[in-house]
């Protein structure tokens, strides 16, 4: 039990008895000039009581996939019927929403694929095992993409064969020590593994000079832990630290515009770092936008558009 609820946890779930949190996917204008950012009246496009969530675009910038709680309860048993997810897409211009996936498991995490053929997704199977699927851009023809690396949380492609994955940890159980969330890498065309950090959090991004992702540092003296925001090189692979999320943040979704400014959201406010920054400066007022609790967030490949999520008012 304790398992599946780590697994339910990871993308925002709650356990049965409580339902999912309302939250929405927010689409807006986008303007980025400099360090000055102009975000147009948000407008909700999920549309739908309960968890929409981990919105991303389609390459060619035209649709928003998302992953979404709505229509009949799942019979899987490993899944909550509170928690039942498939994917859906929403077209800009027809302003419609359509539903991808369509499966008694549960999908998360849409991304479309380098390809540009398929769609790659965390499933929860119906053990409960949750591991790297695919789809064609249609839903349809699932397939396995990593058989033996479980569980993930969340996914990047670094390229056309190389992925970065969340990999959950294990709590500690029949005496065996619990393990960290770890940061790997790994070759889908071998299938192995490397383990390149511990500790990190669920957000990873394609970044401009590798993938971006957050670790949690613990501090002495009993001061709260800070998140750090570190960068792995595509070749050679190494890490560096960039910044440091604001101080209190206990946790940091992070979004890159495509000129190379990383934006995060902490108390209200959108925060924006550039190469040579000492510190994020804050950019955007997202409460006098209507948006509160904003977590995720994905920007169009050119840059024009936003997608924010955000509890519904």
């Amino acid at each position: 039990m304790k398992f599946l609820l780590s697994l339910l946890l990871i993308h925002g779930a709650q356990p049965a008895q409580t339902p999912a949190p309302d939250t929405e996917i927010f689409l807006a204008t986008l303007s980025v000039k400099g360090n000055a950012i102009e975000i147009g009246q948000p407008v909700d496009v999920s549309n739908s009581p309960g968890y929409d969530n981990q919105p991303s675009f389609t390459p060619d910038g035209t649709a928003v996939l998302f992953t979404s709680v709505r229509g009949a309860a799942k019979p899987n048993p490993a899944v909550s019927a509170a928690m039942g997810t498939d994917i859906y897409r929403y077209d800009i211009e027809s302003r419609q929403v359509s539903q991808i996936t369509d499966t008694p498991e549960s999908e998360y995490s849409p991304t479309v694929m380098p390809d540009g053929a398929h769609i790659s997704v965390i499933q929860v199977e119906a053990d409960g095992t949750q591991r790297l699927w695919r789809f064609t851009v249609d839903g349809k023809q699932p397939a396995l993409v990593l058989r033996d690396v479980k569980p993930v949380g969340y996914h990047v492609w670094a390229d056309a064969n190389v992925l970065a994955l969340f990999v959950l940890g294990q709590p500690a159980r029949d005496g065996r020590p619990a393990t960290p969330n770890t940061l790997q890498v790994v070759d889908i065309r071998t299938g192995n593994a490397q383990t390149i950090e511990e500790g990190i959090g669920r957000s990873l991004q394609r970044s401009p000079g590798g993938v971006s992702y957050v670790v949690r540092r613990n501090t002495a003296d009993g001061q709260p832990p800070v998140l750090e925001i570190k960068e792995l090189n595509s070749s050679p692979r190494e890490t560096r630290v960039l910044v440091r999320a604001p101080v209190g943040a206990t946790e940091a979704d992070l979004v890159w515009t495509p000129d190379g400014m990383l934006l995060t959201s902490f108390g209200g406010k959108l925060l924006g770092w550039r190469r040579g920054d000492v510190e994020f400066m804050q950019v955007a007022n997202l409460e006098a936008l209507g948006l509160r609790s904003v977590t995720r967030m994905a920007i169009s490949p050119n840059g024009d558009r936003i997608a924010i999520v955000a509890q519904k008012p």
